[in-house]
């Protein structure tokens, strides 16, 4: 198979099975893609991932960066010979009376998360959620680490320091925060009438402490702030621009959530929602489970990439962590690990539960 020599672009697509298709092929192989974000049904064993991520990988240079969402508890697309990773939830259950060891289990459950994936060829996991847990969102509940905005950046960055140890770089969403709002932004659009002074105070700061730390990417929420700006944060340019990048000095790359979602529906159709996502300041727009929608994006998309934001796609990509997944399973490391984490989150594990929102 010859390799495409083509930038990555700003678009980042769904595959529609377990190997790729000429459909696939085309889509992964037009310029405006930079990405691929995989889902359960793309996944039957780690070896049939492995293939299809070195497939993937394979059909251009720079290869395309392959993501998934891969948090633990309800949301982890690969389960068959993977290890369930907990509820984040759990961690901060942990952190009330042992705050150290739920920073251990923490970094123990991104090392993980993180050296599985990597060992099958994916980049990077839409992970942690920076959420706060205010018990009336059922989209985040307990996929966030805690209410507590400074548990939830201690517990974030061991996280993520786990994920950089793996090899893997963090995606920290859904900022500003989407933990406050009941509404699901698959299904409707939230709308959170705080100002901004409060989000200051609360949501934004587990954002903020891991921007300083070095935080590499970030996911904006289809919510709206109509304190602070009419459009939702991830169309806004308030939000993105003026706020994440000059404001808080936020330098990594920053992805939108899914233009198919209905929290997405404000800013019209696919491309327009594209459009807006891209000039508001995302780095990387993402469309998911819709092909033919996919299709006409990519025919009806006229977009320039910027410099600087191909420069934040290569610190994307995966760095080499385990030459292979027999021998993350004989590391010390690795079984340190699985056992500091055994038992943890048990109810998710028998549940195999995957989040109900995406396929």
């Amino acid at each position: 198979m010859t390799t495409l020599r083509l930038p990555l672009g700003p678009l980042m697509l769904d595959v529609e099975g377990k190997t790729l298709n000429d459909a696939d092929r085309r889509r992964l192989t037009h310029p405006l893609v930079g990405g691929v974000i995989l889902f359960t049904r793309n996944y039957e064993s780690p070896e049939q991932i492995a293939e299809l991520t070195r497939e993937i990988h394979a059909l251009r240079h720079p290869p395309l960066l392959i993501g998934v969402d891969h948090e633990g508890g309800r949301v982890q697309r690969f389960r068959n010979g993977f290890t369930a990773i907990p509820a984040m939830g759990a961690l901060g259950e942990v952190w009330r009376e042992h705050p150290h060891r739920a920073r251990r289990l923490a970094r123990d459950a991104g090392y993980v998360m993180g050296a599985e994936l990597r060992a099958v060829g994916v980049d990077f996991s839409f992970a942690p959620v920076l959420d706060l847990d205010y018990g009336v969102s059922t989209v985040i509940g307990d996929r966030a680490f805690a209410r507590d905005p400074e548990t939830v950046a201690e517990l974030g960055h061991a996280l993520v320091l786990g994920l950089h140890e793996a090899g893997m770089n963090a995606v920290g969403k859904h900022f500003p925060g989407h933990g406050f709002v009941a509404a699901d932004s698959h299904l409707a659009i939230p709308v959170d009438e705080r100002p901004l002074a409060a989000l200051e105070e609360a949501d934004i700061v587990p954002f903020r402490r891991l921007i300083d730390l070095g935080l590499a990417g970030i996911m904006p929420a289809h919510v709206v702030y109509p304190a602070v700006d009419p459009e939702p944060a991830g169309f806004s340019r308030r939000w993105l621009t003026e706020l994440l990048r000059a404001r808080y000095g936020f330098e990594g790359m920053i992805f939108s959530d899914d233009l198919a979602m209905e929290g997405a529906s404000v800013a019209g159709p696919v491309v327009e929602r594209a459009r807006a996502a891209l000039a508001a300041g995302c780095d990387m727009a993402l469309l998911c489970n819709r092909p033919e929608q996919a299709d006409h994006l990519l025919a009806q998309l006229k977009w320039d990439t910027a410099p600087v934001a191909l420069i934040r796609f290569a610190r994307m990509h995966g760095r080499p962590h385990p030459p292979s997944r027999v021998a993350l399973h004989e590391s010390a490391r690795y079984m340190n690990a699985l056992h500091h984490l055994a038992g943890l989150g048990q109810a998710d594990a028998d549940l195999a539960l995957n989040d109900p929102t995406q396929p």
